[in-house]
Formats: structure tokens, sequence, C-alpha cells
């Protein structure tokens, strides 16, 4: 049963609060890395924080889980994912618009025909600089998207639609490939992933699954936290607070964290709350 949340934790690891904190702890937080610049960082405990490694991993993981709930909801429906690929014509060209434009032009174009828009988008840079975009679409069978380049939905460059087998494998094969240096270039205030339609009980799994690692170890709050600057995470509904257990801070040498405490109810050997979802497809 764990299976299906560890694989769509991307991690690759199981959450045990019970494990020993300390140097085996820097070794698997997500989006930490153990800092070799000298050993009196590590004798105090101080974590290191990649900035760009944390965003990338953070975005690895969504769009992971948001494919595989989108595959799970649809299990019994007659959908096929389709890959569309956008690109620019020229490398600064990039609008924040632009993105959201097409989405909702296809959103409008599958509502006329009485369906929803299920879809999965990460952003990346071609090696000349110029952004583009993976999206994949899942359509009810005898749907067939027509190229919005040729549209007139996608005006500043060329698009590409072919069909795919296993969305998901798609994505975490893209995925594979993130690292620091994936992240490097991204225009400022880009984003660089996204997703939409999907019901609420995948919206939940999918919102519970971007909490950070610590937050998804104490309790579950089913995606219905919401952060709150300088206090921390707060239950929408009971209006319980969590502040983070890390103490972060900035120097010229980089940014650090430090772990203050632990929470005591910690889950132990769980994949999460929704832990009993058979393995995803």
């Amino acid at each position: 049963m764990n299976d299906l949340l560890t694989s769509i934790d991307g991690s690759g690891l199981r959450l045990d609060c019970g494990a020993p904190r300390g140097a085996a702890e820097r070794a698997w937080s997500p989006g930490l890395v153990t800092s070799h610049t000298s050993g009196t960082l590590q004798e105090s405990g101080l974590i290191e924080i990649d900035p760009i490694l944390t965003r990338m991993r953070r975005m690895k993981r969504s769009v992971l889980t948001a494919a595989r709930m989108h595959e799970f909801e649809l299990r019994h429906k007659r959908h096929r994912p389709a890959m569309l690929t956008l690109t620019y014509r020229e490398v600064g060209q990039w609008n924040p618009k632009h993105i959201s434009d097409l989405l909702q032009r296809i959103r409008v174009w599958v509502r006329r025909r009485g369906h929803g828009l299920r879809y999965v988008w990460v952003a990346e840079l071609q090696q000349r600089g110029a952004l583009h975009y993976h999206l994949l679409l899942w359509l009810p069978r005898g749907l067939t998207l027509p190229k919005p380049d040729k549209q007139g939905w996608w005006t500043h460059g060329s698009t590409r639609i072919e069909w795919a087998r296993k969305p998901a494998g798609y994505l975490a094969k893209y995925a594979s490939k993130l690292d620091s240096k994936s992240g490097i270039g991204f225009p400022a205030g880009a984003r660089i992933h996204g997703r939409g339609g999907l019901d609420d009980f995948g919206a939940s799994v999918a919102q519970w699954f971007n909490l950070p690692q610590w937050a998804r170890e104490v309790c579950d709050l089913a995606g219905r936290a919401v952060r709150v600057k300088g206090v921390g995470l707060v239950e929408r509904d009971s209006g319980v607070c969590l502040p983070s257990p890390w103490r972060v801070s900035c120097s010229p040498t980089g940014i650090y964290a430090e772990r203050l405490f632990s929470y005591m109810d910690s889950l132990r050997g769980v994949g999460g709350p929704f832990s009993w979802l058979p393995q995803a497809a």
C-alpha cells in the first residue's frame, strides 16, 4: 500500500519520523544538502540549502503526483493522454500569460464538446536559452486536439502533438534529469509547472504531497493547510497551527537550515493519509 505514496513522493524514501536525527536525517531531507565546506557546519547540525535544487525537486514531486492522480481518477473511463510541446520562435519571446491563455483556449474548446480539461505541464529551457513547455492533456477517446499553432491559439512558435502511452513515465523520465543546473536561466517570475482538472479528492492528494516533508510526517492535513508567513502551516478547518521545526538563516556563504525540534506524534513507517490507494499504473 505504501508503494504508491512512496513513488508519488518522488524522493524514493519512506516517511519515518522515528528514525534517529542528525547525520542520517540530513542525508535524506529533500531539497537539503549537507554542506561540505567545513567540518564546523556539520558538527553544528547546520544544513546548506540549495534553493534551485529544492525548486526542481518540488516541481518533480508535484507533476508526478498530479499525473498519477489523473490516471487514478480516469482508470474506469475511456481517456487518452496527449503530449503537446510548445516552442518559441524567438529566445526572448516568453510572456507569463502565454501558457495560461493557451490553456484557457483549450479549456473552452473541450468544454464546448461536453468535457472538462485535465492537464499537467512543465517548463524547460532549451540549449539556445529559449523556454518551451511540455503539456500533458487527458482527452476522451474519439476527441483529437487540433494543433494550437494552426488554430491561432499559439502564435509564438511551433507545436507538436503525439499520444502518450505512459504519461507518468514520460514525466518521470523528464524529471529524473533535473538538477541544480536545470533551474538556472528561467525568466524572472516564470512558473515552471502547473496542473488542473483533478477532482476534489485528487487535488487533496496532490496538495498533501506538496506540503513540506516535516508537515507530511506529523499529521493528515489532507491538503487543507495554508502557509502563513511567520507562523507556519495552518489547517483551514480547525485553525490548528503547525510551526516549522526548521530555522532558516542566510549568510554571505549561503542559506542554511537547522532543525530545532521534532514532533512527538509523527507518523511512523507509513506512506501518508492516502496509503490505502492501489499502485498507480
